[in-house]
């Protein structure tokens, strides 16, 4: 048997179909709602689940390369992307818990995410109970009830990147029969795949490094096909039949049945769709994601060592200095390096950041990370606009921090515009 092919060629080559018509090599944008039936027996077969495509709200075949493109990266055995990050949330947590329903997660998280759980999912019913990533393995333990769905966490959290031992919560996740979440969005697949540490689901924003160039809104979600629904006892929604005479999500597909159930009921009934256009870009994107990533990850390092000790700058947050309380846990879970995220805490609070973020030429201001180009942003006057000063200080996020996504420029062009808006901000 030959060996397995390497994640730089199965980047551009994974879950690739060659059009059956016009045998184009690239992956075609298929701009269809539905799909033509042989007959009338081929449209009950196919809302039966048994073949075919019936309607692009779930199963459109550009989208189709792509969920399984990404699933392949992950190294997980099925995946299905949506119309955004948030929706690849909003539809794992919806697959595995309802109202009345509790999860935990861990309090460093990106606060777009937050702001679902406290808001939208409270209101369905499902309680999300935050418990710090340094509490003992006793305190997680103790948090764990009956009606708990999933433990939640960010493999590399936005925007101070500390980052999660996965190993840890994966083995407190399943000594208890719950699966384990991970948001991957910040390394991608390229520097980090949390199922070769005990994840059993991998989110994505798409719409990040995995697309790289700004142009679309997307999610992911991949299925690991390895925990144990069945065992668990926790999730009747895939263990029971769900109507008279048809098996069980466990029965028909094994270990993707996560993967099936979101795919023919939760997105199929909610109907968070991405455009197959988008698709079609962020595919383009996936083939360059190493290379993109390489170059991230050095711009970074470079940023975040030049900012380190810089006068005017309080804190560097950068999990691949030396520095870093996480660093230990970045060259364990992230040999190829910490991702691009650079955040930093102006000494001179609110009015620096202003003039800081003001005076740059080259990065662009905006809320978006992941981009090819450098982006910067105020944290508290935007994402965390919504808390009160108490809850900001508490996440970390004090008056001065700015979050820098380092992009693919020249890392001496950076460093210069970076100096640019010191030289403002201490001025």
């Amino acid at each position: 048997m030959s060996r397995p092919l390497d994640f730089e060629t199965r980047q551009i080559h994974a879950g690739a179909i060659v059009d059956a018509e016009a045998q184009a090599r690239v992956t075609p944008i298929y701009q269809t709602a539905g799909y033509v039936f042989d007959g009338f027996d081929d449209g009950e077969t196919r809302f039966a689940g048994r073949g075919g495509r019936a309607y692009s709200r779930n199963e459109n075949p550009t989208n189709f390369v792509a969920g399984r493109r990404i699933a392949d990266l992950e190294g997980g055995v099925d995946g299905i992307v949506v119309a955004s990050g948030q929706a690849a949330i909003a539809v794992t947590v919806s697959a595995l818990a309802g109202s009345g329903d509790h999860v935990l997660i861990t309090a460093s998280l990106y606060e777009g995410t937050n702001e679902m759980f406290r808001g939208v999912l409270a209101r369905q019913g499902i309680e999300a109970e935050y418990v710090p990533e340094s509490a003992s393995d006793a305190e997680w333990a103790a948090r764990i009830r009956p009606n708990t769905k999933l433990i939640y966490t960010e493999s590399l959290p936005n925007p101070l990147g500390q980052v999660t031992d996965l190993e840890r919560f994966s083995a407190l996740a399943h000594a208890h029969g719950v699966p384990l979440v991970v948001d991957n969005t910040v390394p991608t697949p390229y520097l980090e795949r949390p199922i070769e540490f005990g994840a059993d689901v991998v989110i994505h924003s798409t719409s990040k490094w995995l697309s790289g160039h700004g142009s679309v809104i997307g999610g992911a979600v991949v299925d690991a096909g390895r925990f144990g629904w069945g065992a668990s006892g926790r999730f009747p929604q895939l263990t029971a039949p769900p109507r008279p005479g048809v098996g069980s999500f466990v029965e028909r597909f094994g270990p993707g049945a996560l993967g099936a159930y979101l795919r023919s009921v939760v997105v199929l009934e909610y109907g968070p769709t991405v455009p197959p256009t988008s698709t079609f870009l962020l595919l383009h994107g996936i083939e360059t994601l190493s290379l993109r990533m390489e170059r991230h990850v050095a711009n970074a390092r470079a940023a975040a060592e030049w900012l380190e000790g810089r006068p005017g700058v309080a804190s560097v947050f950068y999990p691949g200095l030396a520095s870093s309380p996480y660093h230990a846990l970045a060259a364990k879970y992230l040999p190829l390096g910490a991702g691009s995220i650079v955040s930093i805490d102006l000494a001179g609070g609110r009015d620096a950041a202003r003039a800081f973020v003001d005076a740059l030429e080259l990065i662009t201001p905006m809320t978006h990370i992941g981009d090819v180009r450098s982006l910067a942003i105020h944290l508290g006057s935007t994402i965390h606009l919504k808390l009160s000063e108490e809850q900001r200080l508490a996440g970390g996020i004090t008056p001065g921090l700015v979050r820098l996504s380092i992009g693919i420029e020249s890392a001496r062009d950076i460093i210069t515009d970076l100096e640019r808006g010191l030289s403002a901000a201490t001025a």
